[in-house]
């Protein structure tokens, strides 16, 4: 079978920077931390999706990616293929770090829709598939699931790309997330408000807070503004869009110690969920707000932060009941209009 453009089998894109996809609006980076910016440029929750016919007995991807030093403590990190076809892992394959080479995935017998969820290290690049034994096609497209957050949203600390609480909760929607989390960043930077306002999506999610605890050292009053200030900003491109903030989740060294300003998070938990009911109650329709404080207890931090791959199957539970009412169906409105 000869090479196909990976183009339109790719999922989980948002802008492209040649044949690069990145989290941010390349046009306009010079607006945005160095840190967030450096972040975009991973290919977090980039995907590949396809239908094999009959007869296909596996899927070839050549790819490209950085390769990391020799003294670099990175390069002995393989890069890990994940097969998926439906809810279940098929099966992994694991690629040493090359500059360009080919990786193939055996597929179960009988054809049917399949995503390869691509590592993340390295940056890898997918140049070119191609099915063994029988034509591949491009999977079916579904909604758009825009999810804006910190390093939680990133995946940080769930043992695979496919365990992110985003991948998990798009399989039980049937979304394409795009995972717009960047580590360290999602403090409330409002150019990347009017990013997501430009990028089409029929559901957005916005999960962020817990760095404006320390990295970016907030006050209540000032992320009540800014929450508000951020949906504004979104609406400008999405007035009715399902817009749904998750506030941060459980972090036991912050909850009670106050900051450089002297807040703590419970106290921007708070302002962050009364910034939502305020913009809901002036007649926002389409805002949802899941609070995160319940939603995870200490046994499912992996290290006092961040969700282990239990604590993001959680998070996903959660956000998956929150939007089903409202997210899109086989390309239609959600059916809860309120």
């Amino acid at each position: 079978m000869s090479w196909l453009e990976p183009g339109p089998f790719l999922r989980g894109t948002a802008w492209r920077d040649g044949d690069r996809p990145v989290r941010a609006d390349p046009a306009d980076l010079e607006r945005l931390p160095r840190d967030v910016a450096e972040r975009a440029g991973l290919p977090i929750g980039v995907r590949v999706e396809f239908r094999a016919e009959p007869g296909t007995t596996a899927v070839e991807l050549r790819y490209r990616a950085a390769v990391p030093a020799i003294d670099d403590a990175l390069r002995a990190l393989r890069h890990a293929f994940a097969l998926w076809q439906g809810s279940r892992c098929v099966t992994e394959v694991f690629a040493e770090p090359a500059e360009e080479t080919t990786v193939r995935l055996r597929l179960p017998p009988g054809g049917g829709e399949f995503t390869v969820h691509l590592p993340e290290a390295q940056a890898p690049v997918v140049r070119a598939l191609r099915g063994v034994g029988g034509a591949l096609s491009p999977a079916p497209r579904r909604p758009r699931w825009l999810v804006h957050g910190d390093s939680i949203t990133e995946g940080w600390w769930s043992t695979r790309p496919a365990h992110a609480w985003p991948a998990v909760a798009g399989r039980a929607l049937g979304l394409d997330p795009v995972n717009l989390g960047y580590a360290g960043g999602a403090r409330g930077e409002l150019p990347l408000a009017e990013h997501l306002a430009r990028l089409p999506g029929e559901v957005i999610t916005l999960a962020f807070g817990t760095n404006c605890w320390d990295r970016a050292p907030a006050t209540p009053e000032w992320l009540h503004a800014t929450v508000r200030s951020y949906v504004a900003l979104i609406r400008r491109g999405h007035p009715r869009t399902p817009l749904l903030l998750v506030s941060p989740v459980l972090r036991p060294a912050a909850e009670h110690t106050r900051n450089a300003l002297g807040a703590t998070l419970t106290e921007l938990r708070r302002a962050m969920e009364r910034a939502v009911r305020d913009l809901a109650a002036a007649g926002d329709r389409r805002l949802l707000l899941l609070p995160g404080r319940p939603l995870l207890g200490p046994e499912h931090l992996a290290d006092g932060l961040h969700p282990d791959d239990e604590g993001h199957a959680r998070l996903a539970a959660a956000v998956t009941a929150a939007l089903r009412p409202e997210s899109p169906r086989d390309g239609r409105p959600g059916g809860s209009r309120r």
